[in-house]
């Protein structure tokens, strides 16, 4: 089974070379179908290798075998772990492709196959990442996803914000990788060595942690976080939000930026946890510290958005804080709880985006307050609205609360508040967007002159504005709440999970995964905060709608990309002054 671990890789990059070679020929209905058949494909694959992934499937690339210990192929790790996110990847690929059946006007210049390519680029780039078994070549991967997603970003062309998006995307996701390869540099020239496993163990076979360990562990974080839109890192992906397609919307949020933080995970747990690399209590205090400041940021910008989209990247922002906490904290039950989290969140999210989408293009709009009231015969895409929201608020049985409780359990103490304030605060805000749009409770909020950003007057990505939502835009995000649902309650599966988790970063150590008293009490007060804090901004909009206190947050998101990197200059040392004294103490 592990030779089949390429095709990953080779099965979506090989359809998307066909659309692109035959796209101008294809009828469109064609160039659809051929994508999700790939897409599919390739999703269908990760899971039988999944099931036969213990012990881990190791493959050398084109019989490049090692030689005397030497090695220059390239290695795949299909791990449980790393096949869990191509999988991952590859379902909500197929989502976001049959989301998106007929549903942009024409291609530029009547390539039919030009978005469907861009997408099965942008999988055979995540599939990659996840199981790539040295760290080159995950950076490899690491910059093929960005490229796409620079590309779908920027897909409308012809508009000037979706070009400023696209720019903002692609710098601050290029000075990234520029530090990850520099990273990758110091470590080879410390090591000798490629191989994830094999840097690890030349800088265990170095001795204690040196200057030149904690620049590299820098440079690599500050990629990956860049990546996983951790605070202050995290610019780029409210403005690419706001401009990129639904559907890569669905993406970015949906796997993307959780692939970040799998990286965080992968790379420490295989790289720097030893005695050689950067210590265990040193990397809590970087990552957990980080981890806060980005759930609270995330969560105070995503209640005080009126567009939708954005108010939905912030909610991301807010819950890649919770994940970085869980995965700082080094406990084996905080990675399964994650774990889960990071499945039920993938649902919930890419089916929130895929309503906001229904809303763009019958109204022209996801303006909060301009499209007060209007959207009251949309009763299915409330429900699902409503539904996401109490699923993002950790409300049981959904796989968000599941892995929340869990994650709870295992980060204790005052951490948990964290938890509980910033699923309340998130879910509340699209609790508030429900209650306004689709019901068309309490009175309109009166404008505020530093609400720059709206929402109102886009322009729909359909050739026409949508009279009846079609059957594919209803049934996606539908099927995507039912699967994060699934994922709190089908027997079982939280229990594999937590095996996969275990079994490929904490030594195998048995994890045990179930609802808890403590974490249903605990997630049935998150999601009673988010239904309070919603119907009091609803019902009473003057205290929780003056933005007045959280302006310096506000205008931090200025829109220069010059901006953008300076904070990220910043969290680059903020992250080293965090690890250093692990360093200075060795």
């Amino acid at each position: 089974m592990r030779h089949l671990l390429p095709l990953l890789v080779a099965v979506p990059l090989l359809g998307a070379a066909v659309l692109i070679a035959v796209g101008r020929r294809l009828p469109r209905s064609a160039a659809e179908t051929v994508a999700c058949a790939v897409s599919g494909a390739t999703a269908g694959l990760a899971l039988v290798l999944l099931l036969d992934s213990s012990p881990p499937l190791i493959e050398w690339v084109g019989a490049w075998y090692p030689k005397d210990g030497q090695s220059v192929g390239i290695v795949l790790t299909g791990d449980s772990a790393g096949l869990g996110m191509a999988a991952l990847a590859s379902l909500l690929t197929l989502a976001a492709l049959a989301y998106s059946w007929h549903y942009f006007d024409e291609p530029p210049h009547g390539h039919a196959g030009a978005f469907p390519a861009l997408v099965l680029l942008f999988q055979g780039g995540m599939c990659g990442f996840a199981i790539a078994g040295d760290l080159f070549d995950a950076f490899v991967f690491f910059e093929l996803m960005s490229v796409v997603a620079y590309a779908l970003t920027g897909y409308r062309v012809d508009e000037a914000r979706a070009v400023q998006g696209a720019m903002t995307f692609g710098v601050v996701n290029s000075l990234g990788a520029y530090f990850v390869l520099t990273g990758i540099g110091l470590l080879y020239a410390r090591t000798g060595e490629l191989s994830l496993v094999k840097i690890g163990r030349g800088l265990d076979a170095h001795g204690g942690p040196d200057a030149l360990t904690l620049a590299a562990f820098v440079l690599v974080l500050t990629g990956l976080l860049v990546k996983a839109a951790a605070v202050p890192f995290h610019f780029w992906l409210p403005d690419a939000h706001a401009v990129a397609p639904t559907p890569v919307c669905m993406l970015l949020s949906g796997v993307m930026v959780e692939l970040g933080a799998y990286g965080v995970w992968r790379v420490y747990g295989t790289v720097f946890s030893g005695p050689g690399g950067v210590p265990a209590a040193d990397f809590t205090r970087a990552l957990v510290a980080l981890g806060v400041l980005t759930a609270a940021v995330g969560a105070v910008m995503c209640w005080y958005q009126r567009h939708i989209k954005r108010l939905l990247a912030y909610s991301t922002v807010a819950h890649t804080g919770l994940f970085l906490v869980g995965i700082g904290v080094l406990r084996p039950e905080a990675d399964d709880g994650v774990a889960l989290y990071v499945l039920g969140h993938a649902g919930v999210k890419a089916a929130l985006f895929a309503c906001a989408g229904i809303l763009l293009n019958r109204y022209g709009s996801v303006d909060e307050l301009a499209l007060h009231g209007r959207a009251r015969e949309l009763r299915g895409v409330a429900v699902m609205f409503a539904v996401g929201a109490l699923a993002l608020a950790g409300l049981p049985p959904f796989g968000t609360g599941l892995g929340k409780a869990v994650a709870e359990e295992a980060v204790g103490g005052p951490l948990t508040v964290v938890y509980v304030l910033a699923s309340a605060v998130t879910g509340g805000a699209v609790l508030r967007v429900t209650g306004r749009v689709f019901l068309g409770l309490g009175r309109r909020p009166e404008e505020h002159p530093e609400d720059e950003t709206t929402g109102s007057g886009e322009r729909p990505e359909t050739l026409h504005r949508l009279t009846r939502v079609p059957g594919t835009m209803r049934a996606v995000p539908a099927v995507l709440l039912a699967a994060a649902l699934a994922v709190g309650v089908a027997p079982g599966f939280a229990g594999l999970v937590a095996r996969a988790v275990n079994e490929s970063g904490s030594g195998g150590a048995a994890g045990l995964v179930h609802w808890t008293g403590a974490g249903v009490l605990l997630g049935l007060l998150s999601a009673l905060l988010a239904i309070g804090l919603a119907a009091v901004a609803v019902t009473r909009p003057g205290p929780l709608s003056e933005p007045g206190w959280a302006l310096p947050l506000r205008r931090l998101q200025s829109g220069h990309i010059g901006d953008y990197v300076a904070w990220l200059l910043v969290g680059t040392t903020l992250l080293g002054a965090l690890a250093l004294p692990g360093v200075l103490g060795g």
